[in-house]
């Protein structure tokens, strides 16, 4: 008896001690996630991998970001990890933070994808982006549906996730196309948008359509007005959260944040690209509040971050404001980063890099030295 007694403390002892090992392992990656750099205000901004840049071109860039104020750099290598991995030890190496920026469910000249063509979102009007594409030719959007297409877009992520000194996979075009273009964009395509115009409203793909179908029990495609379908609408924005909740665990699965790219606030974001942020597990979103799309002036910048803000409050993720420089003077600048500062946000970023001027840097460098 005494022996089988001290079996069984050693078969407890031996479960405690795994116990305590899985718990440890929790933390330890928890731990890992969190040790992306936090300032005050964080400065951001995007730029895209050139393939013709060399190291040392990229080093002075780099240092050039660092000495006016930029904070991290969100880097689109074609969701390649390999050029992701050089350039970011190169940033690095400046005291960058680096995000790996991503194009998402939008994937032009995605080689692994065009050879599925049916992986591809389809129009009410029947039009596939695999070969017509609404608005501009790069617009080659794949199905959430899909469940093909959806792994494809988390082995992407993987990939930059697996990358060395990365803060965090930056998720962009994680949406449907637009329903309703931004209005000051409008008179650029000569259209006018009263209502869900047949080919711009997304994804009648028959992997949508068959999935919708068996989760509802209906055809959308023999709906009147698919536009007051409320389930069809909810389906598609559950979608896009399955695809962004499924990357938020990989991400962190390799100890890195998730962060996207998203439109000015939830509220609008449904609206016009069936895109609802606030209520996706993400570490941190950077809306887009490119005022001048909007026919805007530069006080909207603190309207759309506070409507951002309070959408997310009881929830751990943090905004930053993003903002489109090309239009801004100096002034401006220093005028969009107060109010985002004013309204709650957790930092600014700027689009793009490689386009910043010296009197917008210099607004830059002066705002975070107040």
């Amino acid at each position: 008896m005494k022996m089988i007694k001290g079996i069984y403390l050693v078969i407890i002892l031996i479960l405690i001690g795994c116990q305590a090992e899985e718990k440890k392992e929790i933390v330890t990656q928890k731990e890992e996630v969190s040790e992306m750099k936090t300032t005050p205000f964080k400065y951001w901004t995007w730029i895209t991998a050139n393939p013709e840049k060399s190291e040392q071109e990229y080093t002075i860039e780099f240092k050039k970001y660092k000495n006016n104020g930029i904070d991290a750099v969100l880097i689109n290598t074609f969701a390649d990890p390999i050029v992701l991995e050089k350039l970011t030890k190169l940033a690095v190496n400046e005291d960058l933070e680096v995000h790996a920026w991503m194009f998402t469910m939008n994937r032009p000249d995605d080689k692994v994808a065009l050879q599925h063509p049916d992986w591809y979102m389809v129009s009410r009007s029947g039009k596939s982006c695999f070969d017509d594409r609404p608005y501009v030719d790069y617009y080659q959007w794949l199905s959430p549906s899909h469940p093909e297409a959806r792994q494809h877009v988390w082995d992407l992520v993987e990939g930059l996730a697996k990358v060395k000194d990365v803060a965090s996979v930056h998720l962009d075009y994680i949406r449907y196309p637009d329903i309703y273009l931004p209005i000051g964009l409008l008179p650029k395509y000569n259209l006018v948008q009263n209502e869900e115009l047949p080919d711009f409203d997304f994804d009648y793909s028959q992997a949508s359509v068959q999935k919708f179908k068996r989760l509802y029990g209906k055809d959308i495609q023999k709906a009147e007005v698919p536009a007051i379908d409320i389930e069809w609408k909810q389906f598609r924005l559950n979608e896009i959260k399955e695809v962004v909740d499924g990357a938020y665990d990989i991400a962190h699965k390799h100890g890195k944040k998730l962060t996207a790219a998203v439109f000015p606030y939830p509220e609008m974001a449904d609206h016009m690209v069936r895109q609802r942020w606030d209520k996706w597990n993400v570490d941190e979103v950077l809306p887009m509040i490119y005022y001048n799309f909007y026919n805007e002036t530069v006080d909207w910048v603190g309207f759309a971050t506070r409507q951002g803000v309070e959408d997310l409050k009881g929830k751990n993720t943090k905004l930053h404001t993003g903002i489109y420089l090309p239009p801004m003077s100096a002034k401006d600048v220093a005028v969009a980063i107060e109010l985002a500062k004013n309204n709650g946000a957790a930092g600014v970023s700027f689009f793009d890099g490689e386009n910043i001027t010296d009197e917008q840097f210099e607004a830059i460098k002066s705002a975070k030295n107040k």
